[in-house]
């Protein structure tokens, strides 16, 4: 018998794949997933099926998968509701290897769509047919330019991967994505779970080489016993953000996904015990996947240069709140700093180290290189506010020398401003050293690498 790993390798690395419901009707879900697939055109082969269609973009189209005289990987069906059961019934005399349904109007809907889905998942389970969805927006892997979903765009490719319930939520992270440096493994969107579940894309994303840190959006878990079995295995770190906390909040679960929220203490306990960390935020997880990414964990406590005295203060202050510990500098650490002639005569002599704000790249360079050779110091933050003499390039790069020299330690930065400071964040970045706009954003992110 098929393993379910070698099934869902099937639908995230397929060979050929076959859109029911191809349409190039203007701002319709159906042209939005032929131009994503097209994408990837040279890497498999596409098929597109509509009836009444001759011609799809200048692709011809099939009247049912049926029609389609080779072996299809995987089916995506985009056509109302009422027309996916015998959509499906097609799928399995044609043996597809996995489906995805985008439609929606199914167990999210109320009883009537709830049938439906049980009759479709019905179909599936006899031809035994892995399937995600329905209500999903699909599945995204840019290292192999598969664009299996009606997404904005194609986002960069990367070491995080994101599964949520939401679509919608996805759509907003790639076109943000798009403005920033941060790439993607894997996206996946499943809607109403209605048969593969978040164990099961945790379970693949296990063996995903390409993937170093999970995040999840989660409205609800449908087994519960099996997600706890799963994610004790899973080495990687997983980030989730879990949404239905309140009485509000699970009423509007139970309408988008036809999920039952549950409460949230129990879930948050849970990711507690298996080790997870949870964020309340889309902002927070996607500053802690950035940073647990592309930055190793932080043995040890924290050392803090600015060339701004009230940013390190508010950063200090984080630090306390968050359970974050700031070594005091050694003697031989403060005599090093005195005779190296670059630091200012008012430095700060602290941790916080201020080295004063007409700091230029050779202070930093020196401040740097000191405190990260103090064993006690596990990581670093690195502020930089900008003065008329500030080199935000020059500054990214010794922070960039510095994290070569000691790539055990991480460090985040936090660069301070706009115009004139945003090419120094985008050197750092694209080095994979995270930059963060403020000091409770930076603080969060470390304690991330603190305490995973």
């Amino acid at each position: 018998m098929i393993s379910k790993i070698k099934k869902l390798n099937r639908i995230f690395n397929p060979r050929t794949i076959a859109l029911i419901g191809a349409i190039d009707r203007p701002g319709s879900v159906g042209l939005g997933l032929c131009k994503n697939l097209l994408e990837g055109e040279m890497a498999r082969e596409i098929f597109f099926v509509n009836p009444y269609y001759k011609k799809v973009l200048g692709k011809n189209t099939y009247p049912f998968v049926t029609s389609i005289t080779k072996p299809v990987d995987l089916a995506i069906i985009a056509v109302p509701s009422e027309i996916v059961p015998r959509v499906i019934k097609e799928c399995c005399e044609k043996g597809v290897g996995g489906i995805i349904i985008i439609s929606s109007g199914f167990a999210e809907t109320g009883e009537s769509g709830k049938k439906l889905q049980e009759e479709v998942l019905g179909l599936t389970k006899e031809a035994n047919i892995l399937l995600i969805g329905p209500n999903c927006l699909g599945v995204i892997r840019p290292f192999i330019k598969l664009n299996a979903s009606f997404a904005p765009a194609t986002p960069k490719a990367g070491e995080i991967a994101f599964v949520s319930q939401s679509g919608a939520l996805i759509d907003s992270v790639v076109d943000r994505s798009l403005l920033e440096n941060y790439g993607f493994s894997n996206l996946i969107s499943y809607g109403n779970e209605a048969d593969l579940q978040l164990s099961d894309f945790l379970e693949w994303l296990e063996k995903d080489e390409k993937t170093k840190v999970i995040g999840v959006y989660l409205e609800a878990i449908k087994d519960g016993k099996r997600f706890m079995q799963v994610a004790r295995k899973i080495s990687k770190p997983i980030v989730i953000l879990k949404a239905g906390k309140t009485k509000s909040g699970a009423q509007a679960v139970s309408t988008h996904t036809a999920a039952l929220a549950g409460t949230w203490e129990v879930y948050s306990a849970v990711f507690k015990q298996l080790g997870m960390i949870e964020v309340e935020t889309t902002e927070e997880l996607f500053d802690a996947l950035k940073a647990l990414a592309w930055q190793p964990k932080c043995k040890g406590g924290v050392g803090i240069v600015t060339n701004g005295g009230g940013y390190g203060v508010l950063i200090a202050d984080f630090c306390e709140k968050f359970g974050i510990e700031l070594p005091e500098l050694k003697p031989e650490i403060l005599k090093r700093l005195e005779s190296s002639k670059a630091m200012h005569p008012a430095f700060s002599r602290k941790n916080p180290l201020d080295i004063v704000g007409d700091a230029l790249p050779e202070r930093y360079d020196v401040a740097l290189d000191t405190l990260l050779s103090q064993k006690e110091i596990g990581g670093l933050i690195v502020v930089q506010t900008f003065q008329i003499m500030t080199d935000t390039i020059s500054d990214a790069k010794v922070i960039i020398k510095a994290k070569a020299k000691y790539p055990q330690k991480p460090i985040l930065c936090m660069f301070v401003g706009g115009k004139f400071t945003n090419p120094g964040i985008e050197l750092l970045e694209k080095n994979k050293i995270p930059n963060y706009s403020d000091p409770k954003r930076t603080v969060l992110a470390m304690k991330m690498l603190v305490n995973y």
